[in-house]
């Protein structure tokens, strides 16, 4: 279980690097994100740099939250930046901006939508293959 606010503030934290990458197609910032994707999607995101970043710095500030979440769905929603992350640092090294340009924009996006407005795009999906899959979240 995690406060809800720890992702929300990772995204934000996301958005920014992300932002910046798209400004100036950094690859190795990226991989550097990327690996951070990695670490919250295998081990969570209370273990992840910004969710650690977020425990020690920001929670003691604002108090216990008003109720937890499961932490699985947003544990997807990093593996799925995950990927995007793989696939905008290969077309940045590569030679392929297009391609590090495309995936970051989507991550970014994503990043967004849940630092801006708390939706959680990569939960909503693991939400929804559960349903399709018939297991109650």
């Amino acid at each position: 279980m995690v406060d809800p606010r720890g992702p929300r503030f990772g995204a934000a934290v996301t958005s920014v690097v992300l932002a910046v990458v798209l400004l100036t197609a950094n690859g190795w910032l990226l991989f550097a994100q990327t690996v951070v994707f990695l670490i919250g999607a295998a081990f969570g995101v209370r273990r992840a740099p910004y969710g650690l970043l977020y425990r020690t710095l920001v929670q003691p500030r604002l108090g216990p939250p008003a109720e937890l979440e499961d932490d699985q769905p947003p544990r997807f929603a990093q593996a799925v930046g995950t990927v995007f992350g793989v696939l905008g640092t290969v077309g940045f090294l590569a030679g392929v901006p297009a391609l590090g340009y495309i995936a970051t924009a989507f991550a970014f996006v994503a990043a967004f939508l849940n630092a801006a407005i708390g939706f959680c795009l990569g939960c909503q999906i693991y939400l929804a293959i559960r349903s399709v899959k018939g297991v109650q979240a």
